[in-house]
């Protein structure tokens, strides 16, 4: 599919400000503060649980600690800044995008760019400085998220939630490595894995209900093109891997492991009822809410348990 939704030249000219909006609140839309912050809680939950299983006190590894905090949060905004840049004629489209400064015109693209490129840099310094496997990591979800991602499989296949997800699921992994350089650890594979699952059931529940919007921009969601009854058995799949992943946890916290188990069962559980009792829209509803909890509760389980563990058990 190529970018053939062409951007009107009024929002290409239009000024670099707009009423009602302030500095802070375009910067913040151009660099998607939101994703940002939601991606901050994995990346320490991945931090936590290496200080924990490595039993590494908190204050040993404070710059790195510093270093990947900071890094993370440039090169995840960078992320949001080249995909905002590179999509704003098919976000014109859509009715959730279409107020986005890089589509108002409220940020000239030149400007985005540049701020993309500077946080970038600096981001991926503090990742290296913090360990340069953090900083390794830290490049490939950049690179993941602007060119597989958004620059060529999200506008061209059904899978590019899938392939959108890697980048997606490198934040427990960056954080893991600021603090130790193994991450074949069967606790961090557990939670890359389930970052990476998530994303899928998460993000479809998402082009459910927004369908008619991404078959106006022309974006292929698996909804889009193959349907509802299709996606909610790939859905079902990807629950059914999430319930087995939970086991990898098991040599490290059996209580981390039941909270996931459960978490994800439940999920399973929604989905088949739901979709049975709802109309499609009620049930991506429902999914994408419990998505949220289960994110949420899993990360916050394990960044909690890890703490306890250093402060107490230590």
């Amino acid at each position: 599919m190529q970018r053939d939704v062409k951007i009107n030249k009024n929002v290409q000219n239009a000024p670099l400000t707009i009423p009602n909006q302030t500095f802070s609140k375009i910067l913040s839309q151009t660099v998607k503060s939101g994703i940002i912050k939601s991606n901050l809680i994995p990346m320490f939950a991945g931090l936590t649980l290496a200080l924990y299983t490595y039993r590494i006190s908190l204050f040993d590894k404070l710059p790195e600690i510093i270093f990947v905090l900071i890094g993370s949060i440039l090169v995840i905004g960078a992320a949001g800044a080249f995909n905002n840049l590179y999509d704003r004629d098919i976000d014109s489209i859509m009715k959730r995008t279409k107020n986005r400064p890089t589509v108002t015109g409220a940020i000239h693209p030149k400007t985005v760019l540049w701020l993309g490129i500077s946080m970038a840099v600096l981001g991926l310094a503090a990742l290296t400085l913090a360990t340069p496997l953090a900083g390794l990591l830290g490049f490939l979800g950049l690179f993941f998220y602007v060119v597989p991602y958004t620059m060529w499989s999200k506008r061209r296949t059904i899978y590019n939630t899938e392939i959108g997800s890697i980048s997606g699921a490198m934040p427990p992994l960056m954080g893991w490595a600021a603090i130790h350089q193994d991450i074949t650890h069967p606790a961090i594979l557990g939670l890359f894995v389930i970052a990476l699952l998530w994303q899928m059931p998460h993000f479809y529940a998402i082009a459910i209900r927004r369908e008619d919007e991404y078959r106006a921009a022309k974006v292929p969601m698996l909804p889009v093109v193959k349907g509802v009854k299709r996606t909610y058995i790939q859905t079902n799949i990807y629950l059914v891997v999430l319930i087995a992943v939970s086991f990898l946890f098991g040599s490290l916290s059996i209580g981390i492991m039941l909270v996931s188990l459960i978490l994800s069962a439940a999920w399973l559980i929604l989905s088949i009822v739901g979709y049975k009792r709802m109309d499609s829209e009620k049930w991506a509803k429902a999914m994408f809410i419990f998505s949220l909890l289960h994110n949420a509760i899993l990360f916050l389980t394990i960044i909690i348990h890890s703490l306890i563990g250093i402060f107490f058990f230590m």
